[in-house]
């Protein structure tokens, strides 16, 4: 009796772990751009599938988690600035009860980096994140990078 009541739980987590769902609504990708031989650009792009939005860069406090980054650069290279990213879309969200910032579709985030030397860098970093829709939002998620500025 033992074996069968086993045999049917093992049963019913598999069926359940088949229609459980992962959702991953956004895909991220990056790249750099050499400005100059002392100054380059992390382009960290993020695609958002249709009907699923992320928050912008700065949400006010009491808000969902906004989109932030850490960037750790080598040999010598300096970050200038901040991250920065086209205007957000702003919309009034009742579970916050105020108006955050947000993006949708695609949308190009960018660092400056001022280079020491003209050998290859390479930035290290982590794009902190929160996606939602119309009915839910997930956990705060990260996506780890490197790139190599040539």
């Amino acid at each position: 009796m033992k074996k069968l009541n086993l045999l049917i739980a093992f049963v019913l987590f598999t069926v359940a772990g088949a229609f459980a769902q992962v959702f991953n609504p956004v895909q991220w990708s990056v790249a750099t751009k050499k400005i100059s031989k002392t100054e380059a650009v992390v382009l960290v792009k993020a695609t958002i599938e249709q009907g699923w939005h992320i928050y912008g860069l700065t949400v006010p406090a009491g808000g969902p988690i906004s989109t932030s980054f850490e960037f750790t650069p080598v040999n010598g290279a300096k970050l200038t600035g901040k991250p920065i990213a086209k205007e957000a879309k702003t919309k009034y969200e009742d579970v916050f009860k105020m108006e955050v910032p947000y993006y949708n579709g695609e949308v190009v985030f960018q660092q400056k980096v001022k280079l020491a030397n003209n050998k290859p860098t390479t930035i290290k970093g982590v794009a902190t994140f929160m996606a939602c829709d119309k009915e839910r939002c997930l956990p705060p998620d990260e996506y780890e990078f490197a790139v190599t500025i040539k």
